[in-house]
């Protein structure tokens, strides 16, 4: 007998029937207009490549600007602030309560000739702007900015720093251990100012506060995301967005500098942990979310989600080759930018089922993802306002319904 899982449990009120209704009125609306299936015709296709350089343009089907802010109460405290001394700051970074090496700021930047200013500002009681950090939820303090500072106070307590000053002889070629008492005081005693962002704060304003506070390079929301929820969940992304299964089946297209590969290994996780009736419409809690429940996983449930995650790349590579999580028509030679909806849909979906099975009903499944391509009523959900709990919920049941038939019909 050919095995396989259960699909994902869609939201109880969801009626299978009621959208197969929808599908048959689109489809008689549209009988009599020209040009309406977007996928029949090779407009929609010209000029269209697959980028390798690393640019924002290689997704479609994702909503970039999220209505973060809901209905957060203006007078609730989002961030916090408070003062401490350097020293008190660097007995912090050393126990790690202080994370200062976020991967996507790994690379310290600064040259010795700027650090030392930095220093030196400190000696000559400059005031300094203030710092960010985001409280996650382990109770630990992420550097949103003011990392390169941070990094040069720490460095220069650990007489790693030499200070390059020629203009001053008495701190010029100094290391802090080489400081007169005076001057060890001042530095160890100056007072920094910081805005912690509450951990208690919905995600989508952090995530907001986060973007709009930083003065370095502008991250993307999932590096962001990366910072605030690093641990097993955060490490289970990297290695699998690395693995030529992901690169194969992803067609060596997505970003990995912002993250947008990981960002689609997230997506899967949630769609694969989390029910889809629990979907609220806000796609950055609901990625935060699975991060949170991955990091509290046992290492064998991390590995029956890899084995998921892999069975449905392989089942998705089998059936549509270079084409797989695109748009596109049987015998098309260009390829389409990949797209995150179809992403959602089809690598959860086929995640579900072997791959034997999968071989076994190729064409059938092959044919059923045209005719869903060329339904106006999905192609819409994968193509616009596609965080909206509606668009999910349909796109997911107009696909649980097409694949069914083919796919439940061995069982019965």
């Amino acid at each position: 007998m050919i095995q396989k899982e259960n699909f994902l449990q869609l939201p109880r009120n969801t009626n299978v029937e009621s959208v197969q209704a929808k599908r048959r009125d689109t489809t008689k609306e549209t009988t009599n207009t020209t040009s309406v299936d977007c996928l029949s015709t090779g407009e929609d296709y010209q000029n269209v490549e697959q980028t390798d350089n690393g640019s924002d343009l290689e997704v479609e089907g994702i909503d970039t600007n999220d209505a973060s802010w809901g209905d957060y109460p203006l007078d609730d405290l989002l961030i916090r602030n408070e003062q401490k001394s350097i020293f008190e700051v660097n007995q912090r970074i050393d126990k790690e309560i202080y994370m200062m090496n976020p991967e996507f700021q790994r690379d310290f930047i600064w040259n010795e000739e700027k650090q030392s200013k930095l220093i030196e500002s400190v000696l000559m009681r400059i005031p300094l702007p203030v710092f960010y950090l985001a409280e996650n939820t382990k109770g630990q303090m992420i550097v949103v900015d003011g990392l390169q500072r941070l990094t040069t106070f720490n460095r220069f307590l650990c007489d790693q720093l030499k200070l390059r000053l020629p203009h001053r002889n008495d701190l010029n070629g100094k290391r802090f251990s080489e400081l007169i008492p005076k001057l060890h005081n001042r530095f160890e005693d100056c007072n920094l100012i910081f805005y912690i962002i509450d951990a208690a704060a919905p995600e989508g304003a952090r995530l907001d506060i986060f973007e709009r506070v930083n003065s370095g390079e502008a991250l993307s929301r999932q590096q962001m995301r990366n910072c605030l929820y690093m641990g097993p969940a955060t490490k289970f992304l990297k290695n699998q967005a690395n693995t030529d299964l992901f690169l194969t089946a992803t067609g060596h297209s997505l970003n990995k500098k912002s993250m947008r590969d990981r960002e689609f290994v997230n997506r899967f996780c949630a769609f694969a942990l989390i029910e889809l009736g629990d979907y609220r419409g806000d796609m950055d809690d609901f990625l935060a979310t699975a991060l949170t429940k991955m990091n509290m996983m046992e290492e064998a449930s991390l590995l029956k989600l890899e084995e998921k995650f892999h069975r449905g790349l392989a089942n998705n590579i089998e059936l549509f080759g270079r084409h797989a999580f695109r748009k596109h028509i049987p015998e098309q030679t260009d390829r389409r930018v990949i797209n995150a909806s179809l992403w959602d849909v089809m690598v959860t979906l086929l995640s579900r089922y072997s791959i034997e099975q999968v071989k076994a009903d190729a064409t059938s499944l092959q044919e059923t993802m045209y005719k869903l391509l060329e339904d106006e009523s999905f192609h819409s959900v994968i193509s616009i306002g596609t965080n909206g709990t509606k668009q999910v919920n349909t796109r997911f049941s107009l696909a649980y319904e097409s694949f069914g038939e083919v796919l439940d019909a061995d069982s019965n």
